[in-house]
C-alpha cells in the first residue's frame, strides 16, 4: 500500500492521512502514474538519471534534489498566509507536513546509495547559493523541504551512506530515526526528575541495561553525556578532586595542588589533552605511552614512565587505558594497567567508546578483562550500538564520587528539586540536557540484544573479509592486526620513499570521487588507507566496490 499526495480538501474530511490517496497496487511505479504530483525522491528515480553522470557536482542535479518541476506537497494554510496570526502552525496543516517529511526520509533512506557519498565542492559552495540575510518573512515548509533537496543535500558528506567507511562507519537506523522523531515533540530538559521524571527514569534503566550487557558490577552507575570526550572530562575531574580534595571550591591553585600527570597510550584519543586543558592540569602533562606491535599499550612502559614521573617530582593521577583505538581499534592490557594503578594508587579511566559496544557478543567477552577494577569507563552506542549520534555513557564506580563534585543546586532551582530522586544535572556542568534515552530504548526494543549482535558479528565478517581480499593481493599489506569492524592497510606496489603519498592520494582521490568515503591515518610513521565498517546497510557487495575502486585507483597513480 502506497500513500500519495493529492489535491487538499477540507480538513474534516481528511480523516487520519490528510492529503493523502491510498493505492492498493504494490507497484510503486502503478502510483507513480496515477498521481498528479509524484514526491521529490520518486521523480527523481523514474527520470532521467543518465543526466546527472556517474558523480554530480555541488552544481550539478543530484539525485535526491531535483529541480526541473517545482514541487508542491502541500499547500499553505489561510492561517499562515496571514503573516499577523499567531502561534503554532494549525494542526491539519501540520499532519499534511508530517506526512509529506515520512515520505521524504522513507525515500532518502531508500535510495541513499545512489547519491555522491561526500561533494566535490570548494569551501563556501553551500553559503554561496543561501541569502546571507536573515529572513524577515517566513517560508513555507514545502519551500524549505525543497530548499533541504536543493542545498543541503547535494552538499553534504553522507555518513549513513553504505559506502561510507570513514571512521567506525556509523548508526543510522530507522529505529533509531522515529526514535528521534519521538523525542523531538516531546522536548522536555532532563535535568532532574521532577521536571521530567519518565525522562529521569528511563535514562536510569537504559543506563543499566547497557551495563548488563558489557558485564559490568553494580556498584557501577552513570549518566548520558553527548560524546566520550565530555566523559572524560567529567572522570578525570572526579580524579582531581579524589586526590586534591579542595580543589572544587578553591581551585588548582588556592588548594596547592602538585603538577599532575595522566598516561595514555601513543594511540589513545585525543579528548586525554582535552580534558587536561579544561581541567587545568596542562596539555604537557598528558604523557603518551608507547605501544606494542599490535598498537596496544606497553605496561612495562607505563610502569617506567610513572616511577621517573614520581622521582622527578610530578604526582601522577590517571590512566586512560583504551578498548579500540581510534586508528586501529587496538585493546590496551586492561588488567595489567590495573594491577599498576591499584600499585600506584592511580585512578583507572576505560576508553571504550566504540569498543565496548562488542563486548555484548559472548565471543567477545574477553574484552571485559579488567574492567571490573576501573574507577570509571565509557561507552558510546552511537559508534558501535546502533544509537545516533549523539549518545555517550559514563560510569563510575560508585557514581556518588561523580555527585560530590558536580552538584550544584541554584535558589530558582531548588522547586524543582527533590533530594531523594536522581536529578542528572547534579553529574555534570550541563543544566540543560537532552531526552537521549528514549532514543536508545526504541533502538534497543526494536532490535534486541539478540539483533545488535548478530548485525556486530556481520561487520566483523565483513572487515575479514576484506582483509582477506587484501593479503591475496600483494601490492597491498595489513598495516595492523584486524580488530572488530576496522581494516588499516596500505599500498605497497611502488618505490618506498613514494608510499606514503601515493596511499594518502589514493584515499583523497576515492573521496572526491564521490563513490565511496575512506579515511587515513599514520602508523609508525607511514600513512595508510583505513576503513571502519559500522552501518547496516553495508553489504559484501558494497564493500567489493570499494576494493575495486582502490585496486583501479591504485593501478592510475602507482605506476
Amino acid at each position: 500500500m502506497y500513500l500519495a499526495p493529492k489535491a487538499p480538501r477540507s480538513p474534516s474530511a481528511w480523516g487520519a492521512a490528510p492529503g493523502f490517496n491510498v493505492y492498493e497496487d504494490t507497484s510503486a511505479e502503478s502510483v507513480i502514474r496515477s498521481c498528479a504530483i509524484e514526491s521529490r525522491f520518486q521523480r527523481c528515480l523514474h527520470g532521467d538519471l543518465n543526466s546527472w553522470g556517474d558523480a554530480p557536482g555541488y552544481y550539478e542535479i543530484a539525485p535526491l534534489a531535483p529541480n526541473r518541476v517545482q514541487p508542491r506537497v502541500l499547500m499553505i494554510s489561510e492561517a499562515m498566509q496571514n503573516r499577523d496570526s499567531l502561534g503554532d502552525t494549525p494542526p491539519e496543516e501540520f499532519r499534511g507536513q508530517l506526512h509529506a517529511l515520512a515520505d521524504w526520509i522513507a525515500d532518502f533512506r531508500q535510495n541513499i546509495d545512489s547519491l555522491r557519498v561526500a561533494p566535490d565542492d570548494k569551501l563556501g559552495a553551500t553559503l554561496a547559493n543561501i541569502p546571507t540575510q536573515p529572513p524577515e518573512q517566513g517560508d513555507s515548509f514545502d519551500k524549505i523541504l525543497s530548499d533541504v533537496d536543493r542545498l543541503i543535500v547535494p552538499g553534504m558528506v553522507h555518513w549513513s551512506h553504505p559506502m561510507f567507511l570513514g571512521y567506525f562507519g556509523w548508526t543510522t537506523t530507522a529505529p533509531g530515526i522515529l526514535g528521534e522523531i519521538i523525542t523531538a515533540p516531546l522536548n522536555v530538559n532532563a535535568m532532574t526528575w521532577r521536571t521530567s521524571p519518565a525522562a529521569t527514569e528511563l535514562e536510569t534503566l537504559v543506563i543499566d541495561w547497557i551495563r548488563q550487557w558489557v558485564h559490568l558490577p553494580q556498584e557501577f552507575g552513570g549518566v548520558v553525556y553527548d560524546t566520550a570526550s565530555v566523559g572524560v572530562m567529567h572522570a578525570l575531574a572526579v580524579a582531581r578532586e579524589e586526590a586534591a580534595p579542595s580543589v572544587r571550591k578553591r581551585g588548582l591553585i588556592g588548594a596547592g595542588a602538585p603538577v599532575f600527570r595522566i598516561y595514555a597510550s601513543e594511540q589513545a584519543h585525543s579528548s586525554a589533552e582535552k580534558a587536561a586543558i579544561a581541567l587545568g592540569l596542562g596539555e604537557e602533562n598528558v604523557q603518551r605511552i608507547p605501544t606494542d606491535s599490535a598498537f596496544c599499550m606497553e605496561s612495562s612502559a607505563l610502569r617506567e614512565i610513572i616511577t621517573r614521573d614520581l622521582r622527578e617530582g610530578f604526582r601522577p593521577l590517571a590512566v586512560i587505558a583504551t578498548v579500540g583505538t581510534t586508528s586501529t581499534a587496538s585493546v590496551d592490557p586492561v588488567r595489567e594497567i590495573a594491577r599498576i594503578c591499584r600499585e600506584f594508587k592511580l585512578w583507572l579511566h576505560i576508553d571504550g567508546a566504540y569498543g565496548a559496544g562488542f563486548a555484548i557478543l559472548p565471543e567477545c567477552e574477553s574484552l571485559t578483562a579488567g574492567w571490573s577494577d576501573a574507577d570509571s569507563i565509557v561507552v558510546n552506542p552511537h559508534k558501535s550500538l546502533f544509537v545516533p549520534l549523539d549518545f555517550s555513557v559514563l560510569y563510575v564506580r560508585d557514581l556518588e564520587r561523580l555527585r560530590r563534585v558536580f552538584t550544584l543546586v541554584p535558589e530558582y532551582l531548588r522547586g524543582d528539586t527533590v533530594e531523594a530522586q536522581k536529578n542528572y544535572m547534579d553529574y555534570g556542568i550541563q543544566l540543560g540536557r537532552r531526552f537521549r534515552a528514549l532514543k536508545a530504548w526504541v533502538i534497543f526494543r526494536s532490535f534486541g540484544r539478540d539483533g545488535m549482535a548478530a548485525r556486530l558479528r556481520e561487520h566483523i565478517r565483513l572487515a575479514n573479509r576484506f582483509a582477506d581480499w587484501i593479503r591475496n593481493d600483494d601490492r597491498f599489506e595489513l598495516a595492523a592486526p584486524v580488530s572488530m569492524g576496522v581494516v588499516c592497510f596500505g599500498f605497497i606496489g611502488a618505490a618506498k620513499d613514494k608510499l606514503d603519498k601515493l596511499n594518502s592520494e589514493i584515499v583523497e582521490r576515492i573521496n572526491a570521487s564521490g563513490c565511496a568515503y575512506l579515511t587515513q591515518t599514520k602508523l609508525r610513521g607511514r600513512t595508510v588507507m583505513r576503513i571502519g565498517i559500522g552501518n547496516v546497510l553495508t553489504t559484501e557487495e558494497h564493500l567489493r566496490k570499494a576494493w575495486l575502486l582502490i585496486r583501479e585507483m591504485a593501478d592510475a597513480i602507482g605506476t
